[in-house]
């Protein structure tokens, strides 16, 4: 398994994680993935997953990288406290590798939330920063607000069908030493990257490497800079491919072969909004509804 630097702290961490939203398989697909390797297991308060990893990582606490999140709307300072706190005892640790803010809270001024981050990491219950789905500007707010312990990490949506990020938020965090964590980097699903391939190219590319179609899409997240992935396996034959998707690189024209045939989007700030808008039962609803769609027009939606 290759490693990449978190952000600018020398810490070395593996380019391939285990993601846990919407993790429904129990701790064994966890703890063989630990076992091969991927020794990084992002979760949050929210997903209702931290006392399952407390069981897939004992015995091996000194070996994994602990990340989790705190929801927005515990991003005043005593909530903040005891939302950590509360993460501390479902996860059996004393300390969180990183500790990401789940999202902006324009409620609540950034430098109340990352102050209280600060006292916290000062007090040793977290060891880096980090956040997710920010933005460029709320991105330099965090970091103008966290001197004293910088912001190590942004949490992502990045695939080879979604590039939205490369816009701006990717340079960026690039130019930065900030590492950009990639959730859904096999998207909603190999089929709905398999729509937006008209042409078979990521077969293709499967077939020259000797690789599933899955590692290739993964591999091509990991050969950018400064990005790791976090793929979610419900099964341990999932986990152990996406593991199988470090320690190689697609060449330069495999990646190249790839860009100019797989269509791919960028969603706007009107995307944004109709995606936080839209209630969990109609989205769910909504993709379900896509899937029966013939693939020309799912093309087009994706």
């Amino acid at each position: 398994m290759f490693t990449k630097e978190l952000g600018k702290t020398g810490f070395l961490i593996p380019e391939i994680g285990m993601g846990t939203w919407n993790y429904h398989a129990g701790p064994a697909p966890l703890r063989r993935g630990l076992e091969a390797g991927a020794l990084f297991i992002d979760t949050a308060e929210s997903y209702g997953s931290e006392p399952l990893l407390a069981q897939a990582i004992r015995g091996l606490r000194q070996q994994v990288f602990l990340a989790t999140k705190v929801s927005p709307q515990n991003f005043r300072p005593t909530d903040l406290r005891r939302s950590v706190d509360s993460s501390l005892q479902r996860l059996g640790v004393d300390v969180i590798d990183l500790l990401q803010l789940h999202g902006p809270n324009p409620a609540v001024p950034i430098q109340e939330t990352i102050g209280s981050l600060s006292d916290l990491a000062d007090a040793g219950k977290i060891r880096f920063l980090g956040v997710s789905n920010f933005s460029v500007a709320q991105l330099q707010a965090a970091q103008t607000a966290s001197a004293k312990h910088p912001i190590v990490s942004n949490q992502v949506r990045y695939n080879i069908i979604d590039r939205t990020i490369e816009e701006s938020l990717l340079p960026y965090c690039q130019a930065l030493g900030i590492t950009v964590i990639a959730y859904s980097p096999l998207a909603r699903g190999l089929n709905r990257i398999r729509d937006c391939d008209p042409r078979g190219c990521l077969a293709e590319v499967a077939h020259t490497t000797g690789k599933s179609s899955a590692q290739v899409v993964l591999n091509w997240c990991l050969c950018k800079d400064g990005v790791v992935a976090i793929p979610k396996g419900n099964s341990e034959e999932h986990v152990l491919e996406n593991c199988g998707a470090s320690g190689w690189r697609l060449t330069a024209e495999q990646i190249a072969l790839l860009d100019a045939n797989v269509l791919y989007r960028r969603r706007t700030r009107f995307d944004h909004w109709v995606r936080k808008s839209t209630p969990d039962w109609l989205r769910e609803a909504a993709l379900a509804a896509l899937t029966r769609l013939p693939q020309s027009l799912r093309r087009r939606i994706t």
